[in-house]
């Protein structure tokens, strides 16, 4: 059973009876989604602050059955799996007028039109930043000391410890990282290395010289920062822009032994560039996400031994899923007691959201 920390309880006590009416409210989300991110506590939670009908969820906006239930709602509270609010399915909903979102990137259901409207769109990556922020920092300590590449090589030499030798200095002490986006997830990274004796610089056109120093790091170009790069860890979004930003030229400027780490998007990277440099042994990489996702089954990237993959596990999973729920019912008690929202997606914000 989870143990809540502090400030899930305080949501938890303080919003729950929070007094205001009550929309109509309907839940579009596929059966994953709803399965981990609505237990019965949760439930009665919604339920308090919502007038709820049959059915309390659908994974369809098609049918006799979901379309009854849009004639009526006014409040979407969507997750993975949610099917696209179309031009369609927005003539069928004429009180709609909220899309609280329990998860993070709202690109694949929120069209322009739902924008056109004039209807009020919330995420909850806030909360799913939190786990990524924590793998990225894991991830860092553990190259720090080669940890999860010793371990790959320790099922190969056993008792022969010699393998130790050649991976370079096993420490964290010094280290120099570089953050590739000061995003949500960027700047919570940027917030956990602060208390190791690690010097984080960052990259980020759009970043606030003086947010970043706040946080005790250093806002440097590209040239600058790979070449001291001793971790390149990556927490932009996929844009036009962004695609493939890391290539056969960018990794070219970190030094050998340089790790990268990408919790990002798969598409940042030039996956036939890295796999050419983790090919020669010069680079290591840790990467949770890939493009394509997952690696064809002849990647060499599966052979290297100084390559870590991991299926997508960094963003929140099972009770981790919980934080955007409380996220997306904290957004729909400021919603109908008529307060602002805390996590508002506008067209301007979308266009640089992952």
């Amino acid at each position: 059973m989870r143990v809540p920390d502090h400030a899930d309880q305080r949501r938890t006590d303080t919003t729950a009876d929070t007094p205001g009416r009550r929309p109509h409210t309907l839940l579009a989300m596929g059966d994953a989604a709803f399965a981990h991110q609505f237990g019965p506590a949760l439930l009665d939670r919604l339920a308090a602050s919502s007038r709820l009908g049959e059915p309390l969820r659908v994974g369809s906006f098609d049918g006799p059955t979901a379309r009854a239930r849009l004639a009526a709602v006014e409040v979407l509270v969507t997750s993975w799996g949610c099917p696209p609010i179309t031009a369609r399915v927005l003539d069928a909903a004429p009180h709609l007028r909220a899309v609280l979102h329990a998860a993070g990137s709202v690109r694949g259901h929120v069209p322009p039109e739902v924008f056109d409207r004039g209807i009020l769109v919330t995420t909850a990556a806030a909360a799913n930043a939190i786990p990524v922020a924590e793998y990225t920092l894991a991830m860092v300590l553990a190259a720090g000391k080669r940890v999860p590449f010793l371990a790959r090589r320790a099922r190969v030499h056993r008792s022969d410890w010699s393998y130790v030798s050649g991976l370079g200095p096993l420490s964290n002490r010094g280290r120099t990282v570089c953050l590739v986006g000061w995003s949500r997830v960027g700047r919570l990274v940027g917030e956990r290395l602060r208390p190791f004796d690690i010097d984080v610089l960052v990259v980020d056109p759009h970043a606030d010289p003086g947010d970043v120093a706040s946080l005790g790091a250093r806002l440097v170009a590209p040239a600058e920062a790979f070449p001291r790069s001793d971790v390149l860890s990556l927490h932009a979004p996929l844009l036009p822009a962004t695609r493939r930003m890391i290539d056969a030229a960018a990794l070219a400027l970190l030094p050998d032994g340089a790790t990268l780490i990408n919790t990002a998007r798969g598409g940042l990277v030039d996956t036939d560039a890295l796999a050419r440099e983790c090919g020669t042994g010069r680079l290591y990489a840790i990467l949770d996400v890939t493009d394509p996702e997952p690696l064809p089954d002849t990647s060499p990237l599966y052979d290297c031994p100084n390559v870590v993959l991991t299926p997508h596990v960094a963003g929140s999973l099972a009770s981790e899923t919980e934080r955007m729920t409380l996220a997306a019912l904290d957004e729909l008690d400021r919603y109908r007691t008529g307060r602002p929202p805390l996590d508002r997606v506008t067209p301007e914000v979308l266009g640089v959201m992952a």
